[in-house]
Parts: structure tokens; C-alpha cells; sequence
């Protein structure tokens, strides 16, 4: 019996392999069916490579394994061993070893068909911070959209997407490093010139009390109108609270017919979208629809949905909004002699020290960081400590920022959006 579970994770992520719904721990064992973690991507000279990390069982070359959720059957033509940029066939992997195979896509389970394993779940963090890239050349095009797709498909915590507004291509990571470290990719190895803007910090909106809503869309035309009534309310998810968005469709009846109901759903997740005090989206935020109208001609998919929109920016100034920044664990490692130079910086990027520790003639300092006041700060760091000082930043949460901060965000945004 062969079995094989696989699924692409960065290598910080890896996890106990679990089973369901029993969650039974595996024996690490060559005996019984085979259970490994893909736990690297790499595009190979000769196609796509990925490695995998052998917790149970037997893997060998020819092998057929089956995609559990589309039913594909996948032969693994090759099996290697890597040294170092290296590789070396082997017919046979067991429990424990590190292997790499072509030809597996490995962004989903596998199986023999008879037993299904899976991971416990695992949380890859949204990014945090963006930018915007484009190749000098647009003859370059074919080979820049080649490594975003690649980079995308390595990393999981690497995003591309689109600006509707400007058309651009803006890239999103973990930090300014993490940001840096492809741009740099992008050059070297496919020989693509590319400009990019300045980084920003994905910030975010949520809010603070409850609200309600009460609005109609009305308009007449020549032709066919638009009617369309909703009313409910917002209110702020509770603490701690891992989902986003969540929509209630309370209403009693068929005030309003229960084909519309998802259009309204949609209007709302499309507001959310942009907050109104500095156009990033809200989150944290559940919509509750308690009442509204519809008429038998004017109403639509269309009336009903611009109706939420309305509805959600009539109503949002009075659910009182914020603004949360992503805040960082940053862990630095600093000679001793440099601490207090160390630590006063830290306290002057509006950081809150939450450990000190010693190791030999080095400090140890944790810290709670706003990413936003981080820029810069390789440099800043290797100039205070003479180049000896180190440190590693992983986002930890986004939190609400000062009243001064977001009065400063705030008119900062006005501005952009008046010089357009």
C-alpha cells in the first residue's frame, strides 16, 4: 500500500503528520504506507523539482500515487538524492531521509486510494507589507511574468496581484527584506531590469461598535428602474476571532426574494474592501440583514448590491473605525557594550521590549515592533553596533494605532486622494 501526503509549505512550517479524524501519530517507520511533506519547490534544469521529507514508509522510483481530490493518477519517473546543486538517482528512499522528485505536483494530497491522510492545519500569515514592480522593457514581460509565477508557487506567503485603479503589479511578502530578496531574484536570475516603487505597509480597518444600516437605492429611468432596500446592521467580530467577514441573512419572509440575498452579500464584501479612512480593507467585521424591500419590476442583482455599498458607507463613520498596523516579533542580538544604543532605537520606532536575555558577551533582546517604523533598519542596526549586531522580525499581529498615527494616515491619504 502506497501512500503519500504532500503539501507545499515554507520549511519554518513543518508539523507532526497527523490522521483524522483520529489523529493518530505515525511511526515514523519503513513499515506501513508512505507518508512524507513536500517541503521545498525548486524549478530544475530539467523541470520542476520537489523535495520531500520521508516520515513513514518506502518510496521508489515508478511508484503511483493518486491526487485524493481529483482523482489523478501520478507515476514518479524520478527519484533523487540532492548534494549540495547535485543530484544523484536512487531507486528507493525509507523513513527519515530527504529525497526530491519530478513530476509531482504537490499542492494537494495523495493517495492510494484505500486510506487518506492528511496534516494538522496550518496557518500562513497574510503578508504585510507591498510594492509595485514593472519591467523596464516590455520585452521583458514574458520572462517577469515567468518568475512571479514560479516565486509564487515556491513561497505561499509571496502574493501577486493587480492595482484596479493604476493597473500595476504589486508584489507582497513579509517584510522589506523578504520584498528585496525577489526583486533581486527577478534581476539576476532571469535577467529582467525591473523598477518598483516605494514599500508599504499593508495596514488594515476595523470597527469599534455596532451600527446600524437603513438605506434605499431608488433610481428612474426611462426604462427599467433601480429599487433596491436593505437594513440591518455591523458589528465588530469578537476578540480574537480568526474570521474576517461574516454576512447573516436574518430577515423573516420574502421581504426581499431570496435570490438577491447574495448580491447584497457580494456589495457588502466589495465595501469592506476599502475602508473609507485610508482605503485599506476591513476586516473583523460581520453584517447582519434584518429587513428591506424590493420591488416587482425595479429591483436586481445590480440595485440590490449597489444598495449595500451605500448602506455600508452610510453607516461606517458611526461604528467609530480604526486603524490596525501590523506589529512584528523582533528578536535582536547585539554585543553587550551596544544594548543601551540597541534598546534606546527600539524605543524610538515605538517598540515595546517584552524579553532580555544574555548569551556569553551578547544580548538578547525580544520586542514588539510596528512594522511601519522598521524601515531601514538593517542599515540603522549595523551602523549602532559596528556591523556585529543581528536580528530576525516575524509578523505577530495587526493592533490598533495611536490616535495620532491615524490622524496622520488619515490626512496623508486625503491628500493622495485630492491630488488626483
Amino acid at each position: 500500500m502506497v501512500c503519500l501526503v504532500i503539501c507545499l509549505l515554507p520549511q519554518k512550517l513543518l508539523t507532526m503528520l497527523l490522521t483524522k479524524p483520529r489523529m493518530k501519530r505515525r511511526s515514523g517507520t519503513p513499515d506501513g504506507p508512505l507518508v512524507a511533506l513536500a517541503f521545498k519547490l525548486e524549478e530544475g534544469r530539467f523541470g520542476q523539482l520537489t523535495y520531500l521529507r520521508i516520515y513513514e514508509g518506502v518510496i521508489r522510483k515508478g511508484d503511483f500515487i493518486i491526487n485524493v481530490n481529483t482523482g489523478k493518477k501520478i507515476k514518479i519517473p524520478r527519484l533523487v538524492r540532492m548534494h549540495s546543486d547535485e543530484m544523484e538517482d536512487i531507486q528507493e528512499a525509507h523513513a527519515g531521509q530527504i529525497v526530491a522528485v519530478f513530476g509531482v505536483d504537490c499542492a494537494s494530497g495523495f493517495t492510494d486510494g484505500s486510506v487518506k491522510y492528511t496534516m494538522t492545519s496550518m496557518n500562513v500569515p497574510e503578508p504585510v507589507m507591498s510594492l509595485a514592480i514593472q519591467p523596464v522593457s516590455k520585452d521583458s514581460g514574458g520572462q517577469f511574468s515567468k518568475a512571479l509565477n514560479r516565486f509564487q508557487k515556491e513561497d505561499p506567503t509571496f502574493r501577486v496581484g493587480l492595482d484596479p485603479e493604476s493597473g500595476q503589479t504589486i508584489i507582497s511578502g513579509m517584510g522589506e527584506l523578504h520584498l528585496d530578496i525577489y526583486v533581486e531574484r527577478i534581476r539576476r536570475e532571469y535577467k529582467v531590469d525591473a523598477s518598483v516603487g516605494k514599500p508599504r505597509v499593508n495596514f488594515r480597518e476595523t470597527i469599534t461598535k455596532r451600527a446600524e444600516f437603513d438605506y434605499l437605492h431608488k433610481k428612474q429611468t426611462g426604462g427599467q428602474g433601480q429599487y433596491g432596500r436593505v437594513c440591518g446592521y455591523i458589528e465588530p467580530l469578537p476578540q480574537g476571532s480568526t474570521t474576517k467577514f461574516e454576512f447573516d441573512n436574518m430577515i423573516v419572509g420574502q421581504v426581499i426574494p431570496s435570490n438577491f440575498i447574495p448580491s447584497i452579500e457580494k456589495g457588502f464584501k466589495e465595501a469592506a474592501n476599502s475602508g473609507s479612512l485610508i482605503g485599506h480593507p476591513v476586516e473583523n467585521l460581520r453584517i447582519a440583514l434584518t429587513d428591506g424591500a424590493a420591488h416587482a419590476v425595479d429591483s436586481s442583482e445590480l440595485a440590490f448590491k449597489l444598495a449595500s455599498i451605500y448602506a455600508f458607507r452610510q453607516c461606517y463613520d458611526a461604528a467609530k473605525p480604526v486603524i490596525l498596523e501590523p506589529v512584528m516579533l523582533v528578536e535582536l542580538k547585539v554585543p553587550t557594550e551596544f544594548q543601551g544604543t540597541a534598546a534606546g532605537d527600539i524605543n524610538k520606532r515605538k517598540g515595546v521590549i517584552v524579553g532580555n536575555d544574555q548569551d556569553g558577551d551578547d544580548s538578547i533582546l525580544t520586542v514588539h515592533v510596528p512594522l511601519n517604523n522598521m524601515f531601514g533598519y538593517s542599515t540603522s542596526l549595523r551602523s549602532m553596533t559596528q556591523g556585529k549586531g543581528e536580528f530576525t522580525m516575524e509578523y505577530k499581529e495587526h493592533s490598533p494605532v495611536s490616535q495620532d498615527v491615524q490622524m496622520q494616515l488619515v490626512n496623508t491619504y486625503k491628500a493622495c486622494k485630492a491630488a488626483e
